[in-house]
């Protein structure tokens, strides 16, 4: 069984685990706290980031774009990039938003005001939210979720008629900021009923299962119906 180094609340190794579970893969998660900067962690990822999975056979596979490669060619079936290559480049451009745009405007400062800084030491940055920061965060994702609705007005998915790598990535980012309850969804009907879809998958289950210590999330997170 494949091991897969990673944390509940982190959008890219959200975005890993979905991806296993699209291929049917059950990796043996360990949650790994990256900033505290284990010897043996370092060892498999000497950068010290999650997620990282390590192979039956011992091969380690660091870092989030290495592992999305990795899996597709190494799991073809089902693969969650399109055949044509105007496709491919179109279901990059959509995760790449996501897992960059979006994360650096939205989830990045609302994961680590909200979560991270719990788990941190004073003199490491920790304690309470930076409100300033929350707020921006809470504004910007607005706009974002505008975007999703505007795709999802003419395709089935976010980068298609087929599910892709997109919808892994931006479904990953949407659900760590679900977990804290800060998506407005009821006001972007288009963006909540792509989520109802992908929420509703089976290799959803798992993240609706997760559970951050003395955190723990809103009534309808785990609602399919919500």
């Amino acid at each position: 069984m494949p091991q897969l180094y990673h944390l509940p609340v982190s959008p890219a190794c959200r975005t890993i685990r979905l991806l296993l579970g699209e291929k049917g893969i059950e990796p043996a998660l360990f949650e790994e706290r990256a900033w505290e900067r284990r010897e043996d962690f370092l060892r498999l990822n000497p950068a010290a980031e999650i997620p990282v999975l390590v192979e039956d056979d011992g091969l380690v596979v660091p870092g989030f774009w290495p592992l999305v490669e990795y899996l597709d060619e190494k799991y073809p079936d089902p693969s969650l990039l399109p055949t044509e290559a105007a496709d491919r480049v179109e279901a990059r451009r959509v995760a790449d938003w996501f897992a960059t745009k979006f994360a650096a405007e939205v989830s990045e400062p609302l994961i680590y005001e909200k979560v991270t800084k719990r788990f941190l030491s004073v003199s490491s940055g920790g304690g309470g939210p930076e409100m300033a920061v929350v707020r921006a965060a809470l504004h910007n994702i607005r706009y974002h979720l505008d975007y999703v609705c505007y795709l999802m007005e003419s395709r089935t998915w976010l980068a298609g008629d087929e599910i892709s790598i997109a919808d892994l990535v931006a479904a990953a980012h949407f659900s760590c900021l679900d977990y804290v309850g800060d998506v407005p969804w009821r006001q972007y009907e288009g963006a909540k009923e792509w989520y109802v879809r992908i929420k509703s998958r089976p290799a959803f289950r798992t993240l609706l299962a997760d559970h951050v210590a003395g955190m723990p999330p809103p009534r309808a997170y785990a609602n399919l119906d919500f």
